[in-house]
């Protein structure tokens, strides 16, 4: 799976914090109140990381969902 092929989502409890997803100029932000802002790898990666070290609480999950959600290949993974 390719950057550009799926969406990453930081969740708390079963509501999306921030979803980042790849465009062609680059990874966009969404925040929770539907602002998008661009945003640079690093600054996503600085994004990820706190919720998957549990830094930000025992809710607060990252899910990864390919764009194509055909049932078959549905590889959608929970930290």
């Amino acid at each position: 799976m390719k950057n550009s092929e799926c969406t990453v989502y930081i969740m708390f409890k079963n509501r999306c914090i921030n979803k980042f997803r790849k465009e062609k100029e680059g990874w966009m932000l969404t925040s929770s109140n539907g602002t998008v802002y661009p945003c640079t790898a690093e600054q996503m990666v600085s994004h990820l990381l706190p919720a998957l070290a549990g830094l930000k609480g025992p809710h607060v999950t990252v899910k990864v969902e390919p764009d194509n959600m055909n049932k078959k290949n549905n590889v959608s993974t929970e930290i």
